[in-house]
């Protein structure tokens, strides 16, 4: 079996509040509150996930929220920038929504052809929206779900070459843009997420992880047989991969790039329709079966739940 990795499955980041969290990605970005749980491996900690109506993969953003936990700071051998893919007539919309909610936004230097707006999140998260020219929809036809999903992310290390071999000879990710000190790199699917930026940044500080930070950033495998195949592929090469987690939703691998940034695979399912109707999703805190006898126990610790947009 040859396995192929389509784009990104999900970026994960670290945040302090629920409730300004939820209200700035549902409200503000439009997402969706797609499923409300905790972090399977330390339950006193929200694992919140935002997405399209379905929460298909390449379109989500999650975040463990740990309440007033310690503020991070990007640098070096960290992913520095999250990316969401709009259609380009839609960003002068989005300049004036995300003005009028109070977001100081910026215009990126074009890159690889896509203009972009950039903005930070309520805690300090750097995100981007990416204007793509092929995408004609009309913003009053989607008005409240413009996102079309993940676009990219930016890793920064200070070498960028054993992280660019990981991406292609590894991965099978393909060079697609390049310039002094970016790399852009990209998966073989035509979904969303299919592209990875490689940022040189020898003189930055070095980051440390917490609220406003990414914590790790997931890859699409298509099945659990790729999966495998992955797992055994990245362990040859000398990785330390770990065994495959049952996350309810998908299952995971995880491993470190060359330069230390926390990285995964996960499958493309089963999705978030198996504990709750589509229609429901994100309305209620789901727990894997191993934490419903202390399920009261957790809603007293974590606090009022957030607000959902569905």
């Amino acid at each position: 079996m040859r396995p192929v990795i389509s784009g990104l499955h999900h970026v994960t980041a670290i945040a302090s509040d629920p409730r300004r969290n939820a209200d700035f990605y549902t409200r503000v970005l439009g997402m969706r509150l797609v499923k409300r749980t905790v972090n399977f491996d330390e339950p006193d900690v929200y694992h919140l996930y935002y997405g399209d109506a379905t929460g298909r993969p390449g379109t989500i953003l999650t975040f463990f929220v740990r309440l007033r936990g310690a503020n991070g700071r990007p640098g070096n051998h960290q992913v520095t920038g999250v990316r969401f893919s709009v259609p380009e007539a839609g960003l002068d919309g989005w300049n004036q929504r995300l003005t009028d909610a109070g977001v100081s936004v910026g215009d990126d230097p074009t890159w690889c052809g896509s203009p972009a707006l950039s903005f930070r999140d309520p805690e300090g998260l750097a995100l981007h929206l990416v204007g793509d020219a092929g995408d004609r929809s009309s913003d009053a036809a989607h008005r409240g779900q413009m996102i079309r999903g993940l676009h990219s992310v930016e890793l920064t290390v200070p070498d960028p070459g054993p992280t660019s071999t990981l991406l292609t000879a590894v991965m099978g990710l393909e060079e697609v843009c390049a310039d002094p000190e970016r790399r852009r790199f990209a998966a073989a699917g035509d979904g969303p997420g299919r592209f990875v930026d490689v940022r040189t940044a020898g003189r930055l500080p070095e980051g440390s992880m917490g609220s406003g930070c990414v914590h790790h950033v997931a890859f699409r495998a298509a099945s659990g047989a790729q999966q495998r195949v992955w797992q055994a592929r990245l362990r040859a090469r000398g990785l330390a991969v770990t065994a495959i987690k049952d996350r309810k939703y998908f299952r995971s691998i995880y491993f470190h790039e060359p330069r230390g940034i926390r990285l995964e695979i996960a499958t493309d399912g089963p999705g978030f329709a198996v504990d709750e109707p589509l229609r429901e999703l994100g309305r209620r805190l789901q727990l894997p079966a191993s934490l419903e006898p202390v399920r009261r126990a957790l809603e007293d610790r974590l606090e009022t739940p957030p607000v959902t947009s569905a």
